[in-house]
């Protein structure tokens, strides 16, 4: 399927002019989207809680107020909540202070796409989904670069949503590079998908499984962290900047022959039908319902699998290995 793809140079590029716009959530992703925004010269109010994001807001030069009240003041509201509390505060300090023209945003489709947020039919529903960490998206933006973002329709109150949502995208310096036109499905389902089999979950189950098989025969701790965990990224860095064929042309050809050999012997017709049911799990709500049922009940088997690492041979490897180079502290 052809995307629509929108650029910097293309003409008549909408830009966010006296347009109040209300950053809900100061985390990794909000705080990008309100300094790139402010500093593209729009008006931003930041609605958050005390606490960590609170005074991080602050030292940026913001006055965060409570949500409810940023929502009042502002036509564009970006909610960058997590995932799991969003549909909660939504209810709370949200939707009893939307009116009839304001834009509701979202970061990421996951609540709107299975419906534990559920709007008025009175405000624009959109989406700008930046392809990377907050963090990456304010130092390109602050280097004259840009990230490509996707960007989604849902619901065109106004008759000018989408108009809003490209000078949103604009404002955070997603045009410089490309704002990608897609769905609320499309883009949660395959992000979910992404983060599932390779990102997150694919990655880690990978590199723990290889790191175990060669401390298993013997072989050192930090050795075994050096071969298949520390060189991943200079892999991956070639994979993202020159594709899969420009990689492959500048590693060695012992390399490239065991990865053209072996490689599928690791990810084979067990693991691609693994993928199809992960990717089932996401498009049938099961994951979702799943994640967010953890989450109100108090989320005790999510912090019982997020400290099963913690002090491993794999993890204590990885702290010997990264003191023999003390900048990646700074």
């Amino acid at each position: 399927m052809a995307l629509t793809i929108y650029r910097e140079k293309d003409a008549n590029l909408p830009r966010l002019r006296n347009t109040p716009v209300a950053i809900l959530g100061y985390g990794n992703q909000g705080r990008a989207h309100a300094l790139n925004l402010r500093d593209s010269g729009v008006k931003v109010f930041v609605g958050q809680r005390e606490g960590a994001g609170y005074g991080q807001a602050v030292s940026d030069g913001f006055e965060p107020m409570p949500i409810g009240q940023a929502v009042q003041q502002a036509d564009l509201l970006i909610v960058s909540l997590p995932d799991e509390c969003a549909g909660e505060v939504y209810e709370k300090q949200i939707s009893g202070n939307l009116r009839p023209g304001q834009a509701l945003g979202f970061v990421h489709g996951f609540n709107i796409r299975y419906g534990f947020i559920k709007p008025p039919d009175h405000v624009d529903v959109i989406m700008i989904a930046p392809k990377g960490p907050g963090t990456l998206l304010r130092s390109s933006y602050e280097d004259g670069n840009g990230i490509p973002a996707l960007m989604a329709i849902y619901q065109d109150a106004s008759g000018h949503a989408k108009r809003i949502a490209l000078a949103w995208a604009v404002g955070i310096g997603s045009a410089r590079a490309g704002i990608i036109e897609t769905t609320f499905a499309d883009e949660t389902e395959a992000d979910l998908f992404g983060e599932q089999v390779v990102l997150c979950g694919g990655v880690s189950a990978l590199t723990k499984a290889a790191f175990e098989t060669l401390v298993e025969a013997g072989y050192a701790p930090e050795l075994a962290y050096l071969e298949c965990v520390h060189e991943l990224k200079q892999v991956v860095d070639l994979l993202y900047e020159r594709g899969l064929s420009g990689m492959r042309e500048k590693i060695s050809n012992t390399a490239e022959y065991g990865d053209l050999t072996r490689g599928t012997r690791v990810i084979g017709e067990e693991s691609r039908q693994a993928m199809k049911k992960i990717l089932a799990d996401i498009r049938s709500d099961k994951f979702a319902k799943e994640w967010i049922d953890e989450y109100l009940n108090g989320g005790e088997t999510f912090r019982s699998l997020h400290k099963k690492d913690e002090g491993t041979p794999y993890e204590q490897a990885g702290e010997q290995v990264r003191s023999l180079m003390p900048w990646l502290n700074k």
